[in-house]
């Protein structure tokens, strides 16, 4: 009895802790926003990448909203990581053929240049401690290359495929990969992977 309650103590308390995550965007970071009038603005920022908006403050200013259409660049420093983040506004094809300005995050720059976007999407997980599953709200990175003509294409991010378009240096990526105990799921491991080809 003792260990079927503890194991539901255990489950609602893993719940409750995934529920009062506080993610990056929902917090404001120092940081740098560049203008498409060339103006640079240094202060707080908060973002928002499923809106394409950033809100702007200095001290106790009141913020204000910009979009991804007057903004050229921004860059945080992302105190829940302790990492400086770049952002670029770029033409990109949501939902139709008309591309709009986005947000992306720059991760790695090279011959393969991986930008990122940040979605919420509920998941469902089968519970190690109850029969039956539950749903919570999870962040998702969506990756995405960008192309020497400026072309964005979304990235699936498995390894087969990755190291199909690393061509004759994937023997040596893949072989980083498994001295690093490296995974594509990864953020930050596939960051770590995708610069390592860039430098081969």
């Amino acid at each position: 009895m003792r260990s079927i309650l503890s194991s539901i103590i255990i489950f609602f308390s893993f719940v409750m802790q995934a529920n009062a995550q506080e993610w990056a965007f929902e917090l404001w970071h120092e940081g740098k926003i560049v203008l498409e009038s060339g103006d640079t603005l240094r202060g707080q920022i908060k973002y928002d990448l499923q809106q394409d908006l950033l809100q702007y403050k200095q001290g106790q200013s009141i913020a204000q909203a910009l979009t991804a259409r007057k903004v050229l660049y921004f860059e945080i420093f992302d105190n829940t990581i302790r990492k400086y983040r770049q952002f670029f506004s770029l033409p990109y094809a949501t939902n139709t053929d008309y591309k709009a300005p986005v947000f992306f995050e720059l991760l790695a720059e090279g011959d393969l240049t991986l930008l990122c976007r940040e979605a919420l999407e509920y998941r469902t997980y089968s519970s190690p401690y109850m029969v039956g599953s539950y749903t919570r709200l999870v962040l998702v990175n969506n990756y995405f290359l960008l192309k020497e003509n400026g072309s964005i294409d979304p990235l699936e991010v498995k390894k087969s495929d990755l190291l199909n378009l690393m061509g004759r240096k994937s023997d040596k990526v893949e072989d980083y990969m498994k001295d690093n105990r490296l995974k594509v799921d990864d953020k930050y491991d596939l960051v770590q992977i995708i610069k390592f080809y860039n430098n081969l």
